[in-house]
């Protein structure tokens, strides 16, 4: 995961295109393509599987359900951060469907008392953060190891989804670049350091987008990172896109190859119209965060990586699914 990357600048966009389809964080989401067939029929068809959360119909909008499991090797390593982060991602899950959160539930096996006491000093101070009570949850300290599952409920009233991308969107990206890999990870952490306030209020742009009609297909960034965040989109969405990696917002000094392989604490995805665009920039601009547009969906299947004046096939759905969750009759 942490192994040093050929600096891919001045490679061929083919190049760029194996290494992001070798990493890890692909890896990870491809896995979902053989869980999804196994629970293919359980939902109802008004709950599309495959999103951020699990959005209900309720009422006059929608309840959001989702839930994080961590991988043991980060709960034993970084046991604050991990209690940290399962509050903080499920928060940015419920926000990326342009909802808000109402309150978590966590279950924590720990070899005892003191092992759990930084998971769960990490859960409380992210509740704190983000303003969101932890209501219950499940607990076994006679496990052999520490391990970590948080889920999260919330509501919205107009939903993002990764099902409403539409062929002549720019895809766009905002990211908070104003924090610090938690080193050796992939993980961009935003929040730790930054004032409570302006964390909550940050997020609160993502409700605003869809109540006031800017955009309606939106993901939260995810260990595949911006372009595997984008395919999972894309591939919900039934189409393609032309992408432009050198043009996410990035930080200072960071290689491209590892930005693009990055998970940040505050990092969304959008499809957004033209008529749009500068409307929905001028809304993260105006808190601080970077934003910009670095491709276009298209019509079609293929994904296709325009880098260092070349262009490579990145994917094509229609060889292969990315998490196996394409549009409904796609």
């Amino acid at each position: 995961m942490n192994a040093p990357c050929p600096n891919l600048l001045l490679e061929p966009a083919d190049t760029l295109a194996r290494f992001l389809r070798d990493s890890r964080g692909f890896a990870h989401k491809r896995d979902i393509d053989g869980v999804l067939p196994m629970l293919a029929g359980g939902a109802p068809s008004a709950v599309l599987v495959g999103d951020d959360c699990a959005a209900i119909p309720d009422g006059d909008g929608w309840l959001l359900f989702a839930i994080e499991g961590f991988l043991n090797e980060f709960v034993e390593r970084e046991p604050w951060f991990a209690g940290y982060c399962g509050v903080m991602v499920n928060v940015s899950d419920i926000y990326a469907m342009g909802g808000r959160p109402t309150a978590v539930v966590d279950a924590l096996w720990s070899r005892g008392g003191a092992a759990a006491a930084p998971v769960l000093e990490g859960l409380a101070a992210a509740s704190r953060v983000y303003g969101v009570p932890i209501v219950g949850g499940h607990s076994n300290r006679r496990s052999d190891r520490e391990q970590l599952s948080v889920a999260i409920v919330g509501r919205a009233s107009k939903l993002l989804t990764s099902f409403d991308a539409r062929p002549g969107d720019h895809l766009v990206a905002a990211i908070d670049l104003r924090g610090r890999f938690q080193e050796p990870y992939a993980y961009w952490n935003a929040s730790t350091e930054a004032p409570p306030e302006r964390l909550r209020a940050d997020l609160e742009i993502l409700p605003g987008l869809a109540e006031d009609g800017l955009c309606a297909a939106g993901k939260d960034i995810s260990m595949a990172g911006v372009v595997g965040t984008a395919l999972m989109l894309l591939e919900c969405s039934g189409v393609g896109a032309e992408i432009e990696p050198a043009r996410v917002p990035r930080p200072s000094g960071v290689p491209l190859e590892r930005w693009l392989t990055a998970f940040p604490s505050y990092g969304f995805l959008f499809g957004v119209a033209d008529a749009h665009l500068a409307a929905v920039q001028e809304r993260f601009a105006a808190r601080g965060i970077a934003c910009a547009p670095f491709g276009r969906v298209t019509a079609g299947t293929r994904v296709t990586l325009h880098h260092e004046g070349a262009s490579a096939l990145l994917w094509d759905f229609a060889e292969q699914g990315f998490i196996g969750c394409a549009a409904p009759g796609a």
